[in-house]
């Protein structure tokens, strides 16, 4: 089951049929349906969907250069507007509406049992060898806060991405950072604090978006390097912080606890998502 997880993630864009799966699992189709079904608690035909439309969602929201046609056909669909009916019916709004003004709080509960499955699947036991300590310079940044609720950050990143694009400021030539200022799930959901933050040398200008320039300081850095589900990152650093420190004979520098997004996902499948987190030490 495992392995088919697997294979659905890397061909997104590939027959994803019944038959083809059940082959991947070495069992018949018939058998494979109720074993996905009782091992993942939804159908196999749901996962998929559920995959591709939330790959689609993040292409709406962070790619404006993307048509919906475009976007409907990469999802499997073979007409516009039985992308749209499918993207109704599981997060309650059009694809050209989620566009403009997305509802997060109805598309977080719509990939509950997606997340779910996939947290199950990329969840990874670290160990001492997957932590380096690292010398890193100085980083002057360009930042946008979020403060608030978790549910409201998509929009926090749309006018952060919308933002550094008008500024030609591309993860591909600036690297990307997100520092947290607060736990995930703090006890108010209103106390949560990120920044997002671009690095720059340049001089920016805000063109009226919220930002301000400050610098992620260098100095000793122990290092953790996660692939795979970096939308959630709270089990790398509670391995850092829990399990790593206490016994490291380090002792952590009073600057939070960072990460570096190396890759993205929608720009490459969400298994192939890579991020480093980086715990300041003295």
């Amino acid at each position: 089951m495992r392995r088919v997880l697997d294979y659905i993630d890397r061909h997104l864009d590939d027959d994803l049929s019944l038959e083809t799966l059940s082959g991947i699992a070495a069992f018949s189709k018939f058998h494979f349906h109720r074993q996905f079904t009782a091992s993942y608690g939804l159908s196999v035909h749901r996962y998929v969907q559920l995959a591709r439309l939330k790959r689609a969602s993040h292409q709406l929201a962070y790619m404006n250069t993307r048509s919906v046609t475009d976007i409907a056909m990469e999802a499997g669909y073979d007409a516009p507007d039985a992308f749209a009916r499918a993207f109704q019916k599981r997060f309650g709004q059009s694809p050209s509406s989620f566009r403009k003004s997305p509802k997060w709080k109805p598309w977080l509960s719509a990939l509950g049992p997606l997340d779910e499955v996939r947290s199950k699947l990329m969840k990874k036991i670290f160990s001492d060898d997957d932590v380096t300590i690292r010398n890193v310079p100085t980083t002057r940044v360009a930042t946008m806060e979020h403060r608030g609720d978790t549910a409201t950050l998509g929009s926090t990143i749309q006018r952060f991405i919308a933002w550094r694009r008008a500024a030609g400021l591309h993860p591909k030539t600036n690297p990307t950072f997100n520092v947290w200022r607060s736990e995930r799930r703090p006890v108010s959901p209103a106390d949560y604090s990120v920044d997002l933050c671009v690095g720059t040398d340049e001089q920016v200008e805000a063109n009226g978006a919220e930002i301000r320039v400050g610098e992620i300081p260098g100095g000793r850095c122990a290092v953790l390097r996660v692939a795979g589900n970096t939308s959630n990152l709270e089990p790398a650093a509670l391995y850092l912080y829990r399990d790593w420190l206490p016994t490291s004979g380090e002792e952590a520098r009073d600057f939070p606890i960072y990460c570096q997004r190396l890759s993205f996902f929608p720009d490459v499948p969400e298994h192939e998502a890579v991020a480093e987190l980086f715990l300041p030490l003295r």
